[in-house]
């Protein structure tokens, strides 16, 4: 699968990005993952967007929340591939990306996510350590973890 990734404000989305982000999201979250909560949380005005698309269809996207909104570091979040892209790279591609995108626009900073905990594996890829910090989140397990600047990942994965 060949991805075309764009990159941008909330200002900068079109009515069809925003509800086509929003349709994606309450896919993956709320109908896949039975969660019922509010994905629209405000943040989204706050944020980049990240979004891979194979042709015409977006299939991978994640959120880039600037620091101080969700936490005192950038974070990313609602990182998602939808069932199409899943087994294909498409995840990895999204964090190489989105990872990328982080440093060329905020510098060599670190970054927080609230990983489902399942998932712990797959961000210790990208450098992603866990703060010891566990919690439920709609009913799933979640792990808060820290990348740090100062220690890059390690691996077969490289996101720098």
């Amino acid at each position: 699968m060949s991805l075309r990734w764009e990159w941008k404000r909330f200002d900068d989305l079109t009515a069809n990005e925003v509800y086509t982000i929003l349709c994606v999201r309450q896919q993956v979250f709320v109908l896949e993952q039975e969660c019922l909560y509010l994905d629209a949380d405000g943040k989204d005005r706050k944020c980049f967007h990240l979004m891979g698309f194979d042709g015409d269809e977006l299939v991978a996207y994640a959120r880039i929340v600037d620091a101080g909104v969700s936490y005192e570091e950038v974070a990313m979040g609602r990182i998602l591939t939808t069932a199409k892209a899943r087994g294909t790279g498409a995840g990895i591609e999204l964090m190489q990306v989105g990872l990328e995108h982080i440093k060329a626009h905020y510098g060599n900073v670190p970054i927080r996510i609230s990983a489902q905990t399942y998932l712990l594996k797959f961000y210790e890829k990208f450098g992603f350590k866990s703060t010891g910090k566990e919690y439920l989140e709609d009913e799933i397990p979640h792990t808060e973890m820290l990348r740090s600047p100062l220690n890059p990942p390690k691996g077969e994965v490289n996101s720098d």
